[in-house]
């Protein structure tokens, strides 16, 4: 494949190339669409227009975490932002040259920082040094990864790419205060590898968190734990599960709890399930829900969670050569995700449904001719 494009980052950000135009209501029709654009528009040099944005939600447009996440980018690539407000349906992005240094974003909400830290980390791999992002909001939020799956099953599965970041985590915030916060450095890069997991191997750990914050007793969180080993104990009999209930102390804000599983896999796979405790839903209930997550995503024999799969899309869309990664049922998600990268870089990608003739498990490989994205600050 010959790439039309080069990648230069356009030292003054011109108006005059068109923008890309984007459709936000499409497919998932929502906040990643704008994620994946922005951080795509960033690296790429290309400005967008994103319209329709979250168009069929119940609250269309942006909420605060989409708004400060947009701030973030257009902060990191000394860009120019029109039409950012709350409830806007509209903005567009002229991206200028990506800025190391410190990146400061907040939510003011319990708007998830790991979705914050989802359209940034890409832009900052593209600056001249490295990036300080301080991230504020909720850390363990709802329809969000909880910040236990970045740092556990998300960082060490895009380091395979090449992408190198650390986390650490000031202050853990939950819904509705938020509060939380983290420190992320994130390291440049020249251009990323493509990653290979096709693999699956066998399930040769499980292991996780069962935890209580604020003035909730310590009793839900053996109770999770409990009821989270009861129901993988039916399933898989022949591992030793651990998961370990916890009172955070000092470095939470709020009160919340909550639990996420890990499972690892012979060839270093991860996989995750999780839950958040909600007001007048049993403890059990929390657990039980998590753990199913969890062998659900174990069940289809793919590489990777369906939580990931959508997470990897945009570091397989930059990376200098082929992925492939195994999965089970695509998700919405991810075809959004694929959808956004093709339309904003070189990268093609496409999908092949594989039959297992021992089992019934269907999966699928996800292949991308990866865009070959190079580092031009660095």
């Amino acid at each position: 494949m010959q790439k039309k494009k080069n990648y230069k980052q356009k030292k003054t950000s011109k108006m005059d190339s068109a923008a890309v135009e984007i459709d936000g209501s499409v497919m998932e029709g929502g906040g990643q669409i704008l994620r994946v654009s922005a951080a795509l528009s960033c690296i790429t040099g290309s400005s967008i227009k994103i319209t329709k944005i979250r168009a069929g939600r119940s609250t269309p447009g942006l909420r605060p975490q989409h708004l400060s996440g947009l701030q973030l980018v257009s902060d990191l690539c000394s860009g120019s932002l029109q039409g950012a407000s709350i409830g806007s349906t509209d903005i567009s992005l002229t991206p200028g040259k990506i800025q190391s240094g410190n990146h400061t974003a907040d939510t003011q909400t319990a708007g998830s920082v790991c979705l914050l830290l989802q359209v940034a980390l890409p832009c900052a791999l593209y600056a001249d040094s490295s990036s300080q992002l301080c991230l504020k909001g909720g850390t363990n939020a709802e329809m969000a990864p909880q910040i236990d799956y970045t740092v556990k099953v998300f960082k060490p599965i895009v380091e395979k790419f090449g992408v190198h970041f650390g986390c650490d985590i000031r202050m853990r915030g939950y819904y509705p205060k938020g509060g939380g916060e983290v420190m992320v450095t994130v390291n440049p890069v020249k251009e990323l590898q493509p990653i290979i997991m096709t693999e699956r191997g066998n399930i040769t750990k499980i292991h996780g968190r069962a935890y209580v914050a604020g003035v909730l007793p310590f009793k839900l969180a053996k109770d999770m734990s409990a009821a989270a080993v009861r129901t993988i104990r039916k399933e898989i009999k022949e591992l030793y599960i651990n998961i370990q209930p916890l009172q955070e102390k000092d470095k939470a804000y709020g009160n919340g709890n909550g639990i996420i599983i890990i499972a690892e896999s012979s060839t270093g796979c991860l996989f995750a399930g999780s839950a958040l405790g909600k007001k007048g839903v049993y403890a059990d209930k929390v657990g039980i829900e998590a753990a199913e997550m969890l062998l659900r995503n174990i069940r289809h024999n793919g590489c990777v969670d369906e939580f990931l799969q959508d997470q990897l899309i945009i570091f397989m869309a930059l990376a200098k050569g082929t992925s492939r990664i195994r999965t089970g049922a695509v998700t919405l998600h991810t075809q959004t995700a694929i959808h956004i990268a093709e339309q904003l870089t070189q990268a093609k990608f496409s999908i092949t449904k594989c039959e297992d003739e021992l089992s019934s498990n269907i999966t699928y490989i996800i292949e991308c001719q990866g865009s070959g994205a190079t580092n031009p600050n660095l």
